[in-house]
């Protein structure tokens, strides 16, 4: 039990980078943290971390054995969750962040939460590109590509960005023919919130043929409330196909140079590779992937 209580600190001490910082999650003193990843190395005969007044930092050692000790834990876990939690329900906090998308993940949630009474949902809506370790996630919803490696995944759905404008902005301004039209229309744009880049507008290019050049009337790091200004009449949005189906088939909003986009993004489930699928976890995860897109 020794062995299994130093891999528990030194992954720990690895993911947070910090000796204090472990010691508080894991409720012992960063010396007692440093001690028994010290006794691990010695006992193993190879320097696991760097250690710095700063900070600490993996050496290649560590960073292999680093995975093989998730692992290692994740099984001890879940043998005593087999163990303690087969009869009960699943129940519990769950911290959990979403994108600003209402209208795709609300109606998930609450069928989630119909279903498990027992477990209390923490949700976090924001466009923002999280830490989901570093911030304490228990499981993201994302899209995009994983580029995490502490990170586990699981695809749920597929979408498409449109560029869509309100039918009296259409009649008002005109219906740009070519991607180049752009230029003279009132584009509204977002802005990531993490990397302060614009958004770009998935346009095909012929070859040879420059990128369309935007005329910017506003600039927001929220998608949600580009959707309200061009339900408003005010430019060309450029959004996800599920944020505007609704509106398109009321007629409040119309596509807009359809046959020159080209994109389909994959929303993705996140969790932390070295985190047990707790019961409440592996439900949501579950739960998820079958409800999210099929609604």
């Amino acid at each position: 039990m020794d062995s299994l209580s130093g891999i528990a600190f030194f992954v720990q001490a690895a993911e947070t980078r910090s000796f204090s910082e472990a010691g508080r999650v894991l409720g012992v003193s960063s010396s007692a943290v440093g001690k028994s990843v010290a006794r691990l190395e010695a006992r193993l005969g190879v320097r696991l971390l760097h250690r710095s007044t700063r900070s600490i930092t993996l050496t290649a050692e560590g960073a292999q054995f680093l995975e093989r000790c998730r692992r290692i834990l994740c099984e001890a876990e879940a043998a005593e969750l087999e163990l303690s939690e087969t009869r009960r329900a699943p129940q519990g906090r769950l911290r959990v962040s979403l994108p600003v998308a209402g209208m795709l993940v609300t109606p998930a949630l609450a069928a989630f939460m119909r279903k498990y009474p027992d477990i209390e949902l923490e949700v976090d809506f924001t466009d923002r590109l999280v830490d989901v370790i570093d911030e304490g996630f228990d499981v993201v919803i994302r899209a995009g590509e994983l580029a995490d490696s502490r990170l586990m995944s699981r695809p749920i759905g597929t979408f498409r960005l449109q560029l869509v404008a309100s039918p009296g902005y259409l009649a008002a301004r005109g219906t740009p023919a070519t991607p180049a039209d752009l230029a003279h229309h009132a584009c509204l744009q977002h802005r990531f919130p993490t990397n302060g880049k614009f958004e770009p507008w998935p346009l095909r290019r012929k070859e040879g043929e420059p990128e369309a050049v935007l005329s910017t009337r506003m600039v927001c790091s929220t998608s949600a409330a580009l959707l309200d200004v061009a339900l408003e009449g005010l430019g060309i949005a450029c959004l996800p196909d599920f944020m505007v189906r609704e509106a398109i088939a009321r007629g409040d909003l119309s596509p807009v140079l359809d046959a020159d986009i080209e994109h389909q993004g994959t929303f993705r489930l996140l969790w932390p590779s070295s985190k047990h699928l707790a019961p409440k976890l592996r439900v949501f995860i579950d739960f998820m992937a079958e409800t999210l897109f099929k609604r």
